[in-house]
């Protein structure tokens, strides 16, 4: 029975393999492939769909315009981290624009993942967006690894960080490995025993070797809260300790101001995201962010250099290169 389920499999590739070899390199129409391939247009549509959907097509648009493409490269000129700017009108809605980042960050880390990696995967409403998103691809020896714990008074956290980990994980056929801590320990004492345990070091371990990092950046100011503002991480003497601190916004929850400091910030040292410091030993690091009111944590997380590429919306990026 597994024989022939692979078997079906196989036969569904090579039958969408060669309906997208025949619709975009030899412009052939829907009609005539259905012909040739002995089935009806709708089936031609849903392998072409299939094609899309598994990363055996990847669809590239590049535009003569200047607009997306000037964009790009005065924030790469400007600011020294790759681009890459999703557009759409102002009118759009942020929980619309959001969507709209999260799927291009999706299908664009097929292009980044590949096999014998390691990837760390910040948890929060963004990039749960995008692992939502992501296209297929097999890898091999590759590893999603838990930024930060997700843990509270309120819940474990578990499930919402597994879900998101277990999304990446099956996209590219790899392994994962949860990070089964709060998102906060109530002492930094207790950080730093658990630091030293053998099950804590083994995740960190896998941290400290990341070849990619995808995130998002939190922030008070924004119109689709961060869930570390609103899911019951952070408590009243948490955000009047930010305020007196200057923090401005965080990466997988360890907080920065707008200059990009952060080791004084006194939430972190009980946080359980990596420190600031060894997030930029990473080769690339992706961030994926969307919406005006994410601006101040940009420029700040830009000015720690923390990115390499970042994914974000037109208006945010025209934004981010005015003085």
């Amino acid at each position: 029975m597994a024989g022939s389920g692979a078997q079906s499999r196989d036969s569904k590739l090579i039958a969408a393999l060669t309906a997208a070899q025949l619709y975009y390199m030899q412009d052939k129409t829907m009609e005539v492939i259905a012909t040739e391939l002995g089935t009806s247009r709708s089936s031609v549509s849903r392998l072409l769909s299939f094609a899309r959907e598994s990363g055996l097509v990847d669809i590239r648009i590049n535009s003569p315009l200047e607009r997306l493409g000037m964009l790009e490269q005065r924030i790469r000129d400007r600011h020294r981290v790759v681009a890459h700017v999703v557009p759409m009108a102002e009118i759009v809605s942020e929980v619309e624009r959001l969507e709209r980042v999260a799927l291009t960050a999706g299908r664009l880390l097929s292009q980044f993942v590949d096999s014998n990696m390691i990837v760390g995967v910040a948890w929060g409403s963004t990039i749960s967006a995008v692992s939502r998103g992501l296209t297929q691809k097999e890898t091999h020896n590759t590893t999603f690894v838990q930024l930060n714990g997700a843990g509270n008074t309120q819940t474990s956290g578990v499930e919402y960080s597994s879900d998101i980990l277990q999304r990446f994980g099956s996209a590219f056929g790899a392994q994962v490995q949860q990070f089964p801590v709060p998102a906060f320990f109530d002492d930094p004492a207790t950080r730093e025993a658990m630091w030293r345990e053998r099950s804590t070091r083994r995740v960190l371990d896998l941290q400290a070797k990341m070849d990619i990092a995808v995130f998002s950046l939190g922030s008070p100011a924004a119109e689709v809260p961060s869930r570390v503002y609103v899911g019951g991480y952070l408590g009243r003497e948490d955000y009047r300790s930010l305020r007196e601190d200057h923090a401005i916004g965080d990466v997988a929850t360890v907080f920065f101001r707008a200059d990009g400091s952060w080791r004084d910030i006194r939430v972190n040292a009980r946080a359980t995201g990596p420190g600031l410091d060894r997030l930029r030993r990473v080769p690339r690091r992706v961030c994926v962010v969307s919406g005006v009111p994410k601006l101040a944590s940009l420029r700040a997380a830009i000015a720690a250099e923390l990115i390499t590429d970042v994914v974000l919306d037109e208006g945010l990026a025209r934004r981010l290169i005015e003085d």
